[in-house]
């Protein structure tokens, strides 16, 4: 297990979107970080108190956790002075990048020498099979986006919040780093091979009550060049019963990919249902989450009331203003 508090490193970070790990925990679990670690030219602040190594020690963190998730999720040669430094101070480290603590060489080394534990979130742990596409019983609902880092996983933790807040069964599963170190569990999906990813997901709904949901963490985008192979493993596997369409209505292009447009919402819905009835021919979209952060309050009622007249959905911000009326939409399925 990984041990708390944490101290959330944001290393470099280029912007606030890089940092999304540590405002993950930040937002979801504060309680398990004790503040943040930025470096020179860090343009990220997720809000905490501003530490040093041994000033977040003598406040009780045990783990450093590395709580950027850049493009090709690279360990920078900028990190390890820090990262060893706070592994001779007595910190653990975790970290749910590609680039996996355990190959490096001078992290080892460092490691073992100072009798640290080295955490990477992002080695699949168990053998998971091939899908089947056999029916599960009990209910599943998918964050799918318009773009990565839209606000799915948000989505899906605010949902499940708001599902118990209502006596509804309900659990939320991530499939992502962020929500494996929230949780302590999970499938690191984009780690799976490719051809046992939607078994993956399989694994982690398995059967349950029939009126118990499954609140599956949506990955990467089906509009996304990138990464819509993480997005298909989800739907198929999934099996969902609904889907929750998610956006972020102030970017100029997909996240990365500077010459592709964001695809408008009615595209997701269309594409993402249509694949969805494939492996579940009942799932239904039940709503639509729309990330506000960067609109005023009353700019975000406003676009919210846009669309939800648009697409004849429930259109909430759920972290902003909570989950209740998408858990109100699937308790009617």
């Amino acid at each position: 297990m990984i041990q708390t508090p944490y101290l959330l490193f944001l290393g470099d970070a280029p912007d606030q979107l890089s940092a999304k790990v540590a405002q993950g925990i930040k937002d979801w679990r504060p309680d398990n970080a004790v503040g943040q670690l930025r470096m020179d030219g860090c343009k990220a602040d997720v809000g905490l108190t501003d530490m040093t190594l041994a000033g977040a020690k003598a406040a009780g963190a045990k783990t450093l956790v590395i709580g950027v998730a850049n493009r090709g999720g690279v360990i920078s040669q900028a990190w390890k002075e820090v990262l060893i430094s706070a592994l001779a101070m007595g910190y653990d480290l975790a970290s749910g990048l590609h680039n996996l603590l355990s190959e490096e060489a001078d992290l080892v080394a460092a490691a073992q020498e100072h009798g640290r534990t080295l955490h990477d979130v992002r080695i699949p742990t168990v053998e998971y099979p091939i899908a089947s596409g056999v029916k599960r019983k009990g209910k599943r609902v998918l964050a799918v986006g318009t773009d990565c880092s839209v606000g799915k996983m948000y989505t899906a933790l605010a949902l499940d919040t708001a599902m118990r807040a209502r006596g509804m069964k309900s659990t939320f599963r991530a499939t992502g780093q962020t929500g494996i170190l929230i949780t302590g569990d999970g499938v690191p999906l984009d780690a799976v091979v490719a051809d046992f990813m939607a078994g993956s997901v399989e694994w982690l709904t398995p059967d349950n009550d029939p009126d118990h949901w499954d609140v599956i963490e949506g990955q990467g985008s089906l509009y996304h060049v990138s990464y819509s192979g993480v997005t298909m493993a989800l739907i198929h596997g999934g099996q969902p019963d609904a889907l929750i369409i998610c956006h972020e209505p102030t970017r100029d292009h997909m996240r990365g990919l500077p010459g592709y447009k964001v695809p408008p919402m009615s595209a997701i819905r269309d594409m993402a249902l249509t694949l969805a009835q494939v492996a579940n021919p009942d799932c239904v979209v039940a709503g639509i989450a729309v990330n506000t952060q960067h609109l005023s309050e009353e700019e975000a009622v406003a676009y919210l009331a846009k669309v939800e007249a648009e697409m004849g959905l429930p259109a909430v911000d759920p972290f902003r203003h909570g989950a209740e009326r998408l858990a109100e939409a699937l308790a009617a399925i």
